[in-house]
């Protein structure tokens, strides 16, 4: 994550913050960055293959 992203972020926050929910945010913000760039990369799983086997394990 780029260091301007964060700086973005924590400027979003009023002049109180807390910081378990602003690291939260970051931490969110760090996996949807990762995501979208896995799916740049096509490194995604196929819909069909999540939902056979979540349907499986939820069979159980």
């Amino acid at each position: 994550m780029k260091r301007t992203t964060i700086i973005e972020t924590i400027n979003e926050f009023p002049k109180e913050v807390d910081l378990n929910a602003l690291f939260e945010k970051l931490i969110f913000m760090e996996k949807v960055e990762k995501g979208l760039i896995q799916a740049d990369k096509a490194q995604t799983i196929d819909h069909d293959k999540v939902e056979a086997h979540f349907k499986k394990k939820w069979s159980k």
